[in-house]
This record gives structure tokens, C-alpha cells and sequence, in this order.
């Protein structure tokens, strides 16, 4: 099969589990971001500080505010299961419970970075076309459960892919779509979406965190 039937078919799956979360997926429980900042207060030793680095290996740490709150309970959940491989990541999510996850999730994402519905910025590489379909042009991510990526790391992002490339981080959608890029395609995938806007942001380790109610 070549890489571009790979690539439709990639989509064609995206497509179906899309519809499938649309219409059979439960809603997931509103997270009190007052109580998570207090559970998360570890966070912002590593989220919380601009161009902080994971050590081994070595890359940038990822911003999380403005990601969708969905995502990052499902992150923690992976990263609980042992679907992703961080052993730090695992330990404190192994100490959460599903509700600590939603309050800790709302938190660390704050208000969710909405597409400015203007032109992407630069041109968009060929192996962009797939990703549009759940992280859309400017990569804003399109259903709560699908991360942004717009102003992410660029080698947070690049290191993302080659794990899925590797098998240390498990879904089955990104895998097939992530086993079919060339090394300078990954490089290519992550710098372009690291220049898209809005962009995430560091989480700020001083501010008024407000429920949702107000």
C-alpha cells in the first residue's frame, strides 16, 4: 500500500471515531480548577517555568495552558495506565483519582485557545494534510479530546511522534499515521504547527483561579 492510500485510510478512521465520540461518548465531569490548583501545585515545577527541559531524554516540557481540559485527563489516564512512557508522568498520575484528574485538567488549561480562523502561518507540509483532520489547519485541536498543537514545542512535539513511532506512547489512530513519516517529515510536522497561533503558553505559577461558575 503506498503512503498515500496509508494516509486516506488514516483519515477515513479519523472520520469514523470522530462520529462515534460525537454521538456515543459520555460527558465527562466539570473540574473544579480551584481545588486542582491545589493538587496541582507540583505541576509548576516543570510546567510551570518557560523552556524548562525534560532531562533524559532532552526536550522542551510542554505548555499546557490553553489545551483543552479533555485531553489532558485522557493524557493522565494514558499516562497512569502506562500507555505513555515517563516514569515521573506515571507516578503522579498513578496518585490521582478520576475526579482529581478533571479538577487538576481544568486548572492547568485554563480558558481553551480558540481558532482565530485566519490563514496558517507558513506553508504546510504535504504530511499536514492528515493532521488537519483532527488538529485542523492552525492546530486547534477540533473536539476537546484532540490536543492543540498550535505554538506547542517543537521538539516536545517531534519527540511526541517518535514515540509513537517507537511504541512508547500506544493509540491506535496516531501510530499508523505517525508510523508513515520519513524523519524530516516529523521535523516538518512539529515546527510547523509550533509556529501556528493562538498559541498554548506556560502555565503562570501566580495568578486568581476562579471556579467555572464565576
Amino acid at each position: 500500500m503506498s503512503v498515500s492510500s496509508c494516509l486516506k485510510a488514516v483519515v477515513s478512521s479519523l472520520a469514523i471515531a470522530a462520529a462515534g465520540l460525537i454521538f456515543a461518548a459520555p460527558a465527562s465531569a466539570a473540574g473544579d480548577p480551584v481545588r486542582g490548583k491545589t493538587l496541582g501545585y507540583t505541576c509548576l515545577g516543570c510546567h510551570g517555568i518557560e523552556t524548562y527541559k525534560n532531562v533524559y531524554p532532552t526536550y522542551s516540557v510542554p505548555m499546557l495552558r490553553g489545551q483543552h481540559a479533555e485531553y489532558l485527563v485522557a493524557a493522565l489516564k494514558a499516562y497512569r495506565a502506562a500507555e505513555r512512557g515517563h516514569a515521573t508522568m506515571h507516578a503522579h498520575a498513578s496518585s490521582l483519582s478520576d475526579q482529581d484528574m478533571e479538577d487538576v485538567a481544568a486548572y492547568l488549561a485554563g480558558d481553551a485557545v480558540k481558532t482565530a480562523g485566519a490563514e496558517p502561518v507558513g506553508k504546510a507540509p504535504a504530511a499536514v494534510a492528515t493532521c488537519q483532520a483532527c488538529h485542523s489547519r492552525d492546530g486547534v485541536g477540533i473536539m476537546g479530546m484532540y490536543p492543540t498543537l498550535s505554538g506547542q514545542h517543537a521538539d516536545y512535539l517531534e519527540h511526541t511522534l517518535t514515540d509513537y513511532q517507537k511504541g512508547a506512547r500506544k493509540n491506535g489512530i496516531m501510530a499508523p499515521f505517525a508510523a508513515q513519516l520519513k524523519p524530516e517529515e516529523v521535523k516538518e510536522v512539529a515546527e510547523y504547527f509550533a509556529a501556528q497561533k493562538p498559541a498554548l503558553k506556560t502555565v503562570p505559577k501566580k495568578e486568581k483561579v476562579l471556579t467555572a461558575s464565576k
